[in-house]
C-alpha cells in the first residue's frame, strides 16, 4: 500500500512523489532502458511533472552527462537539494549515479556502490544495466556476472534478466551456459533484443553462421525502436556472419547499404552511434583485403570521422577512427586524434591511465597498420599481443578479435611468418572453423615453404562449401 506523498515505481519500490505522470514516465524510462529503446529522453518529462523528486533528477543527471554536462549538472543539482526528503531507494540510486558521474572516480568504488544498492533493492534491473556496462567498460565480465548472480533469484522468470546474465556468460566464453540463458530471456520476451544480441554471439563464436543469420533476420523486424547503436549493431553482426561464412560480398554490401549506414537518414538517428559499427564492419573487410567491393564507402565514413565533434565520446568509436583516417590518407587528423587522447590519459588518475594505456597503444598500432607501417605496428603490440587485454575500450570479444586480426596480418606483412603461425595455431584450437584464419595459416606456411600449406588450403576449400555457398 502507497503512503501518503509516496508512490510505488515498476519495482515497487518507493519514491517521494505525489504526481503518478512523474512514476508513469519513470517507468517509460526503465523499459527503455531495459530495451535499448531510443527514447530514453523520456526521464526529462518524469522530472517535469515533479521537479522536486529526486529519482527521475537524478536519472535524467546520467542520461545528459556526456551529451550536455552542464544541463546534466543541472538535474544533479536538483536532485540534491531534496535529498534529505527522499526514500532509501532514491538516496541509493542517488549515491551510486552521482559517483559514477563524477570526475576522477575510481570504477571500483563504482561498482561497489551498485553492489550496495542491488542487495537493498534487488529487483532494481535498470540499475542493474547501469552496473554491468559499466563492467563492460572496464573489461570486468566476471564482475558484471557476479551482480547478475547476486539479484537473480528474486528476478527468476523476468524479462530481460536472462539476455543480462548471458552476456557476462559469453564474455567468459561459457558458451553453453550463455546460449541456455539467452534462450531463456528469449522465450520469456521475444521482442528482448539484448537476448537476441547474446544468442547470435553464441551461434557467431561456434560459427554457426548460416543460423545465426536466419535468426537474427528473423528478429530484425522487431529492432525498429531500439536505439541506432543497437540497431545497426544486430545488423553488423549479421554482416559478420555472412563475412565470415564466405557468403557471396555483395550480401554484406547489402546490410550496410540498407541496415547500416542508411539509419542516418532517419531526422532523429546519433551518428557516432552508427559510425561504429559501420567503421567495425569496414576493418574487418580490411583485414581481408575486400575493401574495394565497398568502392568510397569508407572515405565517405572518413570524412564523418573526422569531424571533432565525433571524438572522445567512445574509445572504441576512437580506436576505430584513428585507423580510418589514417587509412583514407587523412593522416594529420588522425595524430591530432592521437594527440587528443593521450592528453586525456595524462589526466586520469595514475591507476585509470595504466589501464587506458593499452588503449592508446592499440589506437597508435591502427594508425601504423592503416598507414602501412606495418613493421611500427608489430614493434607497438610486442610479441604477446592479446586483444582481450584491450577490452578496457569498451568493447567485447567478438569486436577486439579484429585486432588480433590486424596482428596476424602485420606479422605476416613483415616477414615474421613463425610467429605469426605459432599464433593463429593457437587462435585456430579454439575457433577452427573460420575460413580465414585457414587463409592466413595458410600464408604463413608458404612463406617459410612449410607443407602442411596443402592441409590449410583443403581446410579453406572444406570451410568455403560448408556455409553460404
Amino acid at each position: 500500500m502507497e503512503k501518503e506523498g509516496v508512490k510505488l515505481d515498476r519495482w515497487g519500490y518507493e519514491i517521494r512523489t505525489s504526481s503518478q505522470a512523474c512514476i508513469s514516465a519513470i517507468n517509460s524510462y526503465y523499459n527503455q532502458v531495459l530495451s535499448y529503446g531510443r527514447e530514453r529522453s523520456v526521464i526529462l518529462e518524469a522530472a517535469s511533472h515533479d521537479k522536486d523528486c529526486v529519482l527521475p533528477n537524478i536519472l535524467a543527471a546520467h542520461f545528459l552527462y556526456t551529451s550536455d554536462p552542464s544541463k546534466a549538472s543541472t538535474f544533479l543539482h536538483a536532485s540534491k537539494s531534496h535529498l534529505e526528503h527522499a526514500t532509501l531507494y532514491e538516496k541509493l540510486v542517488f549515491d551510486a549515479i552521482s559517483y559514477l558521474i563524477s570526475e576522477d572516480r575510481d570504477d571500483d568504488v563504482a561498482v561497489e556502490l551498485h553492489s550496495k544498492l542491488l542487495k537493498e533493492f534487488p529487483r532494481d534491473l535498470v540499475s542493474l544495466n547501469r552496473a554491468q556496462l559499466l563492467c563492460f567498460s572496464m573489461g570486468r565480465p566476471d564482475l558484471s556476472l557476479s551482480l547478475v548472480h547476486q539479484v537473480l533469484p528474486l528476478n527468476e522468470g523476468e524479462s530481460y534478466i536472462y539476455g543480462m546474465l548471458a552476456f557476462p556468460l559469453l564474455e567468459l566464453e561459457q558458451m553453453k551456459d550463455a546460449e541456455e540463458a539467452a534462450l531463456r530471456g528469449f522465450e520469456i520476451n521475444k521482442q528482448d533484443c539484448w537476448s537476441q544480441h547474446a544468442f547470435c554471439h553464441v551461434l557467431q563464436y561456434n560459427c554457426r553462421f548460416k543460423e545465426a543469420v536466419k535468426f537474427m533476420e528473423g528478429c530484425s523486424s522487431s529492432w525498429s525502436t531500439c536505439s541506432y547503436f543497437m540497431l545497426t549493431h544486430n545488423w553488423w553482426h549479421v554482416a559478420l556472419c555472412y563475412l565470415e561464412g564466405e557468403a557471396p560480398r555483395q550480401r554484406v554490401l547489402e546490410v550496410y547499404d540498407n541496415y547500416i549506414w542508411k539509419e542516418l537518414d532517419k531526422t532523429d538517428a546519433v551518428g557516432p552511434e552508427v559510425y561504429l559499427n559501420a567503421a567495425g564492419l569496414f576493418l574487418r573487410l580490411c583485414v581481408r583485403g575486400e575493401l574495394d567491393i565497398f568502392g568510397y564507402r569508407l572515405k565517405v565514413l572518413a570524412g564523418f570521422l573526422a569531424d571533432k565533434a565525433n571524438w572522445y565520446l567512445d574509445w572504441h568509436l576512437d580506436v576505430l577512427t584513428v585507423w580510418a583516417l589514417a587509412k583514407t590518407g587523412e593522416l594529420s587528423k588522425a595524430e591530432e586524434l592521437l594527440k587528443g587522447l593521450q592528453d586525456r590519459i595524462l589526466r586520469m588518475t595514475k591507476k585509470k591511465r595504466q589501464l587506458m594505456q593499452r588503449g592508446f597503444t592499440l589506437a597508435e598500432a591502427l594508425y601504423a597498420y592503416g598507414s602501412g607501417n606495418n613493421r611500427h605496428g608489430v614493434q607497438l603490440l610486442g610479441p604477446d599481443f592479446d586483444a582481450n587485454d584491450c577490452k578496457i575500450i569498451g568493447a567485447s570479444n567478438e569486436q577486439v578479435d579484429v585486432f588480433n586480426e590486424v596482428w596476424y596480418c602485420m606479422l605476416l606483412n613483415t616477414g615474421e611468418a613463425e610467429k605469426a603461425i605459432d599464433v593463429i595455431e593457437k587462435r585456430i584450437k579454439k575457433r577452427d572453423d573460420i575460413p580465414f584464419l585457414w587463409r592466413l595459416l595458410e600464408k604463413g606456411y608458404k612463406l617459410v615453404n612449410r607443407p602442411e600449406a596443402v592441409v590449410a588450403n583443403k581446410q579453406v576449400r572444406s570451410l568455403e562449401n560448408a556455409y553460404f555457398n
